[in-house]
């Protein structure tokens, strides 16, 4: 293999104080435009990802910001009282199992959303960044993965002096040694992220039709004619002007959330404690746990059965830990505890006080508890809740299919960036397609009925027990927690979690069945696009050209003026395709820059840290890294960073010659180069590996974007050159 160096451009990394003298430059823009030592700042604000700094919030910025949240992280959470009695099937409920009922939402509520999520889960972000590939994110930037189930990525040391890389304690512990070596530990990991991420996709269908169906069911109560098939016609045409709406994004119209989820936990909270003080004032003596023992001791495996229904009450609350990177852990905090979790207490409490005295309305509890005057009203407000808790889920799918992208975990999809604003709003044409057909199917299939809130209760189930399998894992190799304390965490809730999972395992075949068919068909697409890019880069790393026979390609090859970014996955050495392309054109740049796009475990990378260069040992021939986090925007657009990486270049060398080389080669024209490569399996490997690459990764492979499109390079800027890799 071609040996070559890395060679960091900018200073800052040399010692700690310059360290901290230039991130501090990065404060301030036109500093930083004027620096050719730290050159990645002279890109244009394309490339200058919004960065988050340690900052103490002010009281009023918490409840500001608190108040913001509502909208956008509790929409899920927040509807949960329109559906969650109403799909607990009980004939002639007492007083007594009422009371259990309530006990058990109650406590599931405390313990799950409160105890777990908001005390502990919020703690595990990645410098700000939440959700399951934060967890994931963090473990890798502390274990070094060499699991096959996912693209590896090649550890430099200059890795860990990124400013969102956090930083790794000398103390080594067993668990992260055994990690490191147990590949069967890393793939088991990497497993548990994959589905977690597929199941919330999976939510992210379901969250729609059981909100909107929901909400539009109390049109029932006060029209007789209407049938159930009306409703979820009705609930169609909301859902698909909702799809549809998408493309203009969410910028325009989510300043209307937080007024809207405030208005409804209010309303919801004053209907509950009118209910309760006309029905039954000494509702909330439903805290006390004997009401729940009493519930099982009088429905037995009636009990048991029902339990499943209960984890409605806690859906949306995984959307506190997604949705982080929008807000700060105290504005989330503070919302839950202030607004939301006070408001779900009353609102399920007013419900149950009701239902002590119509105990024949379960099936209708929420429209039905909602005073006569006020009808109308709340039935607006419901729809439109609705709505925000179904965009909610709808905008984290694709942030979660964007985070997948860039750790190259999945096919390259349209990302559409909504707003110039916020990084985080993007819209993903289809992926918004797929999520519509199968929401109305599901709508439409299930006419409204049970299945659906049995499939939505096993998406979010599964998808917390994987948050407290990952949780553990962090604690023990990330926190440093004492293992007493981590298993301590792990056996509570993955007891409580699991009472719910084997409740619902009884309802896979009514409805159950829907998050695992959805996820298995995002699986299979990351498994196989995973395995072609694995095999491809196995291939590269095998064929690699050496350093003799570059050296005698250069020399017998034509060089033309001009610049050559050659674009390859390989880190170090030549791709095989670089002398297939020789062949091709008969000639070769006078400057030939190798780049390699590195998407690190981190969630952004700053303009200052984004580049690697070094030089190889032909003359003319250079590499270059350009970094980004999963959630920066790739991008090699414009005229800026051409020259910003040759003045890169020229700046790290003290060749009078070589600097006006590069100067010259600038003037004279600059080309592209992309390979686009063919896979193909040979007879002698096995039946499923042939059609995984043969088939269904070629396929792919034709029917998604390439990463020419994603990288947005200048179309008349660009080559392609094809060669067929048989493996």
């Amino acid at each position: 293999m071609m040996s070559e160096s890395i060679v960091e451009v900018s200073e800052e990394h040399e010692n700690n104080g310059e360290e901290e003298e230039v991130r501090a430059d990065c404060e301030n823009e036109n500093e930083t435009i004027r620096s050719h030592r730290a050159f990645g700042f002279s890109f244009s604000s394309a490339y200058k990802m919004p960065t988050r700094h340690p900052k103490v919030l002010t009281t009023l910025e918490t409840m500001l910001f608190g108040y913001q949240s509502l909208g956008v992280v509790y929409g899920d959470l927040g509807t949960s009282p329109l559906y969650t009695f109403q799909s607990i099937r009980l004939s002639d409920p007492t007083e007594t199992d009422l009371l259990g009922i309530l006990s058990i939402i109650l406590w599931t509520l405390t313990l799950t959303a409160l105890l777990k999520y908001v005390l502990i889960v919020l703690h595990a972000d990645d410098h700000g960044e939440g959700g399951t590939f934060a967890l994931y994110s963090l473990l890798r930037q502390h274990v070094n993965f060499k699991s096959a189930m996912v693209m590896p990525i090649q550890s430099l040391d200059s890795d860990t002096n990124l400013k969102f890389h956090s930083k790794q304690s000398a103390i080594q512990f067993k668990a992260r040694e055994l990690l490191e070596k147990s590949t069967i530990a890393q793939n088991v990991i990497t497993g548990v992220v994959l589905l977690s991420t597929c199941m919330l996709i999976g939510d992210g269908a379901l969250t729609p039709s059981i909100s909107v169906l929901s909400a539009t069911q109390g049109i029932q109560s006060r029209f007789t004619k209407i049938t159930q098939n009306d409703v979820v016609w009705l609930s169609v045409a909301i859902l698909l002007l909702l799809f549809l709406f998408q493309r203009f994004g969410t910028a325009k119209v989510s300043i209307s959330f937080s007024p809207i989820m405030i208005v409804w936990f209010l309303s919801t909270a004053l209907i509950g404690l009118y209910n309760i003080i006309k029905y039954y004032p000494p509702i909330l003596k439903a805290i006390s746990p004997h009401y729940i023992y009493c519930f099982f001791a009088t429905q037995k495996t009636k009990g048991w059965t029902l339990l499943g229904s209960f984890v409605l009450c806690i859906t949306g609350a995984e959307a506190m830990f997604a949705d982080l990177g929008h807000f700060s852990k105290g504005a989330i905090q503070f919302a839950f505890c202030c607004m939301v979790y006070p408001s779900l207490i009353l609102a399920y409490a007013g419900e149950a006080a009701y239902l002590i005295k119509h105990p024949d309305q379960l099936s209708t509890a929420f429209y039905s508890s909602v005073p006569e005057p006020v009808f109308w009203p709340m039935f607006v407000i419901s729809i439109l809740a609705a709505v925000v808790a179904s965009q909610s889920l709808i905008s984290a799918s694709f942030s979660i299919i964007r985070q997948s992208i860039a750790l190259g975990c999945f096919p390259r999809v349209t990302m559409i960036h909504t707003s110039e604003k916020h990084e985080g709003q993007v819209y993903s044409p289809e992926i918004n397609y797929f999520l519509m057909i199968a929401c109305i199917f599901i709508t439409v299939g299930f006419k409204g009925g049970a299945q659906i809130g049995n499939a939505f209760g096993v998406a979010v189930i599964w998808v917390m027990l994987f948050t407290t399998f990952l949780m553990t894992v962090v604690m023990i190799v990330v926190w440093q927690t004492h293992i007493a304390l981590a298993l301590l965490f792990f056996f509570f809730f993955i007891i409580i979690e699991g009472a719910f999972m084997t409740s619902l395992l009884n309802k896979l075949v009514q409805g159950g069945w829907v998050p695992f068919a959805i996820s298995a068909i995002f699986i299979i697409i990351t498994l196989t696009w995973t395995f072609g890019r694995s095999k491809k880069a196995q291939y590269e790393a095998t064929w690699v050209v050496d350093r003799n026979k570059f050296e005698k390609l250069l020399t017998s090859t034509t060089r033309v003026p001009g610049i050559c970014f050659f674009c390859t996955d390989l880190i170090n050495g030549v791709p095989p395709i670089v002398c297939h392309y020789a062949e091709l054109i008969g000639s070769i740049r006078k400057v030939t820059v190798f780049v390699t796009i590195r998407t690190l475990p981190v969630r952004s990378v700053l303009p200052s840290e984004r580049f690697n260069i070094g030089k190889l040992g032909p003359a003319g021939v250079y590499r270059c890294l350009v970094q980004f986090g999963y959630m920066d925007i790739h991008t090699m657009e414009g005229e800026e960073f051409t020259r910003s990486v040759v003045a890169a270049f020229i700046d790290a060398t003290e060749n009078q010659e070589e600097k006006e080389m590069l100067d010259a080669a600038l003037q004279e024209g600059v080309v592209f180069v992309l390979g686009r490569v063919i896979l193909k399996m040979t007879e002698k490997h096995r039946c499923v590996k042939k059609f995984l690459i043969n088939n269904l990764y070629r396929f792919l492979q034709k029917n998604f974007r390439s990463n020419v499109a994603t990288l947005k390079i200048p179309p008349r800027k660009q080559l392609q050159v094809g060669m067929l890799y048989e493996i």
